[in-house]
């Protein structure tokens, strides 16, 4: 009797541990690390057909695309596992990766897929921009795992411009209006404006799951604040290429012990001219401004050496760019005398030049927000105040800098290139519209039609080598008539406290691996 009581006993014990064990995960788990990040803005609705104020690092983070671009400067397949082009290069044929979910649970298909690649069709003029949308007559699914485009001509950057963060992205075609659902490895779950974005893992990610469960992005528009935040612990993350913080403060923090990093080059600082408004229409102006700036002296002293010069527009490294373009010396003497021969006379006492009694007077807009660029324009004023310049600096808001890009009211503006996977074709294409500070720089010259045409016939042709004569033309052409003022190829930097590991960049400008980054197993 004693005994058969010792076994109940025993097997109630063990039942107590079975449950204690089978309940305790329920009540006392911990919930998934979030990760702090900061952007100047809110993230935006998010549309992935839509520009400003969707911020693209938010849109790379909900939506996918077709194929990925990588670091390596190759494709990937991403939504497609395989594609194949027909010998005219007319036809793209898709097989799509089975069993992928939009965040809401229904299916990514050919028919989600073509019901998005529709609905920019509709809508081309928005998208002018891109010339695939323009190039692109129709989509087809024949079946659910199959997409086919058809071009009405051959267009070599197609794959490339499907890799990019928009338009061509894909969500779900049923979801509410102003619900973003995609398939990417997060979820925009809370926004509170001027506050914060919250983004949360995808359930029906079909991918690895991140190891944190949400991204804080925090609304933060000065730098110096950002950098305190990330001191104090507020903030766990800060990168990016969009003057986050500035270069000094980026060394400091590097030095102070914050676990830092530099990208390699992506994309070309740069400043445009205008060609179409005095007295930047003058060729002899423009090159003159190109030899009165150091860049040398901007790269030491305000961006600390962090980024390489550029002496043209392009990057060697980018495709059909390895031109051997050589900039203008850096020669202040050699540009005045540009201005003197050219009718700009420096008069005794004044510290401008004249002609015809206007003043050589030139407005630099720049992004207000932007310390870096507050800088830059500073720096540039009083270099050129050194050859009888006068430099006015106009500081405007992200929408307000928009608009004068549109409608050419600048004298010069900085217009970085786009990078990878958009240099050189889709900044290329977009210096034919309108509404692109590049197409506003140009418009003056004199040959700009002629541009613009051999831009058309670079994207038509199936010939590399004929295709790479014309990229020589046009980049060389606008290199001779001294359009841009290149400073430095952009880098992203990258700062991060103890407890975050596995930080790593994007493969472009617009995009910050989260899923990829992990909490510390180490004390913080």
């Amino acid at each position: 009797m004693k005994q058969s009581r010792t076994k109940k006993q025993l097997a109630l014990l063990i039942m107590g541990a079975y449950l204690s064990a089978a309940l305790t995960p329920a009540f006392s788990a911990d919930p998934p690390p979030t990760l702090s990040y900061s952007w100047p803005t809110n993230a935006g609705p998010l549309d992935p057909r839509g520009y400003s104020p969707n911020q693209m690092y938010a849109q790379a983070m909900v939506y996918e695309p077709l194929v990925r671009y990588t670091a390596q400067g190759t494709l990937q397949p991403w939504l497609a596992t395989q594609w194949t082009v027909s010998p005219d290069g007319k036809t793209y044929t898709f097989t799509l990766r089975d069993g992928v979910k939009f965040s809401d649970g229904s299916p990514f298909n050919a028919a989600a897929a073509k019901a998005n690649l529709d609905a920019v069709l509709a809508n081309s003029k928005r998208h002018q921009w891109m010339e695939l949308v323009s190039t692109l007559e129709r989509v087809e699914a024949p079946d659910e795992l199959t997409l086919v485009l058809q071009l009405k001509h051959p267009y070599y950057p197609t794959l490339m411009e499907l890799a990019q963060v928009r338009p061509l992205r894909f969500a779900a075609p049923d979801a509410k209006p102003g619900t973003p659902v995609g398939t990417g490895p997060w979820v925009l779950t809370q926004t509170r404006r001027g506050e914060y974005d919250r983004f949360d893992r995808n359930e029906h990610y079909w991918g690895a799951q991140p190891a944190y469960g949400s991204v804080l992005v925090k609304v933060i528009s000065d730098p110096d604040s950002r950098a305190i935040a990330l001191q104090t612990g507020e903030l766990d993350l800060i990168q990016g290429a969009e003057g986050e913080i500035s270069p000094g403060t980026f060394v400091r923090l590097r030095d102070s012990g914050f676990k830092a990093a530099i990208s390699a080059p992506l994309a070309t600082r740069t400043v445009a001219m205008n060609t179409g408004l005095a007295p930047t229409n003058e060729l002899a102006v423009r090159q003159a401004i190109n030899q009165a700036v150091d860049k040398d002296t901007i790269i030491a002293k305000v961006l600390h050496g962090l980024e390489p010069r550029a002496d043209a527009l392009f990057a060697s490294n980018m495709p059909y760019a390895n031109l051997g373009l050589k900039a203008l010396p850096y020669d202040p003497q050699h540009a005045r005398q540009l201005l003197d021969a050219a009718g700009w006379k420096l008069s005794s006492g004044k510290t401008i030049r004249e002609k015809d009694g206007q003043p050589l007077s030139i407005e630099l807009v720049f992004l207000g927000p932007s310390a870096l660029q507050k800088s830059l324009a500073e720096i540039i004023q009083g270099e050129l105040a050194k050859v009888g310049i006068e430099v006015k600096l106009r500081a405007e808001e992200d929408g307000s800098l928009v608009q004068r890009q549109r409608e050419g009211r600048f004298g010069m503006i900085f217009a970085d290139t786009w990078g990878a996977p958009y240099d050189p074709h889709s900044f290329v294409s977009s210096m034919r519209y309108a509404g692109h500070a590049d197409y506003m720089a140009q418009r003056g010259l004199p040959m700009k039609d002629a541009i613009d045409h051999k831009i058309a016939e670079v994207f038509a042709q199936t010939d590399d080598s004929k295709r790479a004569e014309g990229y020589r033309e046009i980049l060389t052409t606008l290199h001779d008539q001294a359009v841009y003022l290149p400073i430095s190829h952009l880098t992203a930097i990258s700062v991060s406290g103890k407890k975050v590991d596995n930080v790593q960049f994007g493969s472009t400008l617009f995009d910050v691996p989260f899923e990829v980054m992990r909490p510390a197993t180490g004390k913080p």
